[in-house]
């Protein structure tokens, strides 16, 4: 017996090793944490339930058989987050690099099979050089299978994906197949092929940061949707994060204490609109002033700033929340934007999370560009995403609404289920020039005339009462009020029920 502690016990120091001190010093060196420093920083001090560590490779070739290290390139477990399950792996890049194997894969499928189970999230910590290369197509197999499990999983239980380390070729695709990706300034990156295939194919030059580095992802390509500035950060931000989410599609997300009083009164908010209808102003002191202690975990920051998406909270119950950005692009939606709320808005759909919307929109966004790229079907995502979302919707105009993009942005028509005004909102098929100039064209020599039919549009249609008469509008509220009208409509809606007709998926114009 004592025999067996003693190799017990050599195996589990064996395991906490790793790839050894060196390896642990360079990894370090790089300001990188190993794989269990990280599980030890994201789950509540104690609570890591470790599985697997004793597994190692099966690989015999290119003299693999006497290269075998426990837990292989992988760790894998589950503890509490907050005191709330999720499972987790984290791949150690001290072993092989922490290249995957069919064994590492097998550990990952392992949990994720666990996690589908008993309804929690996964969170994977990617720090991996690829697949092993000596065990060729298992390794490729290993991929595939831990790819099934992500689409299985999707919508059934959240995935989230932080990208600490190289990840390239095909280890992209788990990534790319979760709710989330974060990554870490400088020492993470993400590509399906490198710099040197790059230069070898195209003979263009660039550098691993250039070609999938953090900046990269979340200001260019929009993969990433967040970026932080280090490990520690990003552990920490991700802990914070959990905050707002279920553990799975069967519950609803968990409530946290607000100091945020729920009848609070901002009288500033009504007088963030200029009166000037083409100033813009900046619709993220709206949100900040609508949720709980003024917090709001914003999702890309960094890529289509036209609109805003993220996560706050009201009377400590999680909300999601899409807002047209008048600062950037006077708000229009474009390709970019598209995606990125219709996206959003069908996970918050798939997790039970309100969603609230901040309307001020002009329209899309003209031009060839757009044209040519798919404004229509990319458009028609965003469209397709609040049609079909089940949840309670709630939408505030703020200023305009124009032509379809009113339609969009959850509008009454696409099952609203409380749709607000201020009394600086203006909604109608376009904006009162534009308008003017296409109904009295016969007009356009003349400008006093032109000036005056203006007005005339505007003094009918630059207000949201039209909107009201048919009932397209449930309220004219003061801008002061919208925290705690939110509030009472989310109390109203808390049991909501709707159902979309059974399919066995919808087709969203991809």
């Amino acid at each position: 017996m004592k025999d067996i502690i003693r190799q017990l016990e050599a195996k589990r120091n064996q395991a906490y090793l790793g790839g050894g001190q060196k390896r642990i010093q360079a990894q370090h060196q790089k300001g990188k944490l190993t794989a269990r420093e990280r599980i030890s920083l994201l789950l509540d001090e104690g609570s890591f339930e470790e599985w697997d560590m004793f597994v190692e490779h099966r690989c015999t070739d290119f003299d693999m058989a006497d290269e075998t290290v426990p837990s292989d390139g992988v760790v894998t477990g589950y503890g509490m987050i907050n005191g709330r399950l999720v499972f987790v792996f984290s791949q150690d890049f001290t072993v092989f690099g922490g290249s995957l194997s069919e064994a590492h894969a097998e550990k990952i499928c392992k949990i994720m099979d666990q996690a589908m189970k008993v309804g929690a999230p996964v969170i994977g910590l990617n720090d991996s050089g690829g697949a092993r290369i000596q065990e060729g197509v298992a390794s490729l197999g290993g991929y595939a299978e831990i790819f099934q499990r992500n689409v299985t999983a999707s919508g059934v239980i959240p995935q989230i994906s932080l990208i600490m380390g190289p990840c390239a070729g095909g280890a992209v695709y788990s990534p790319a197949l979760t709710d989330f990706i974060f990554m870490v300034k400088d020492t993470s990156y993400m590509f399906v092929t490198g710099p040197e295939v790059v230069k070898t194919v195209t003979h263009e030059e660039v550098t691993a940061e250039e070609l999938g580095g953090a900046l990269t992802h979340s200001m260019k390509s929009g993969v990433c949707d967040r970026v932080f500035e280090n490990d520690v950060e990003a552990i920490m931000m991700v802990r914070r994060f959990f905050n707002y989410l279920p553990l799975s599609n069967r519950e609803k997300p968990p409530i946290r204490p607000s100091t945020s009083k729920n009848d609070h009164v901002d009288l500033s908010l009504d007088t963030l609109v200029p009166s000037n209808p083409n100033k813009p102003y900046d619709m993220n002191e709206l949100i900040l002033k609508t949720v709980d202690d003024g917090e709001f975990f914003e999702i890309q920051p960094d890529y289509a700033k036209n609109i805003i998406i993220g996560f706050g909270r009201v009377d400590g119950h999680s909300i999601g929340i899409v807002a047209n950005q008048p600062l950037v692009l006077a708000g229009c939606l474009d390709i970019k934007s598209s995606i990125k709320a219709a996206r959003f808005v069908r996970f918050c759909d798939a997790f039970n999370i309100p969603v609230v919307t901040f309307v001020d929109v002009p329209g899309f966004m003209p031009g060839t560009s757009q044209e040519y790229g798919g404004i229509i079907k990319h458009g028609a995502k965003l469209l397709f995403a609040y049609a079909e979302c089940t949840v309670p919707k709630i939408t505030v105009i703020t200023r305009k609404a124009y032509g379809g993009a009113y339609d969009v942005m959850s509008s009454k028509h696409l099952r609203g289920d409380v749709n607000f005004a201020w009394p600086s909102a203006e909604i109608a098929v376009m904006g009162p020039k534009g308008a003017v100039e296409i109904i009295f064209r016969d007009e356009k020599g003349d400008p006093e005339k032109l000036a005056a039919r203006e007005a005339q549009y505007k003094a009918k249609f630059a207000n949201p009462f039209v909107a009201g008469k048919r009932g397209y509008i449930d309220d004219v509220i003061m801008p002061h009020e919208t925290r705690k009208r939110i509030l009472r409509s989310l109390v109203m809606l808390q049991n909501k029920e709707l159902e979309n007709p059974w399919r066995k998926h919808d087709n969203i114009p991809l």
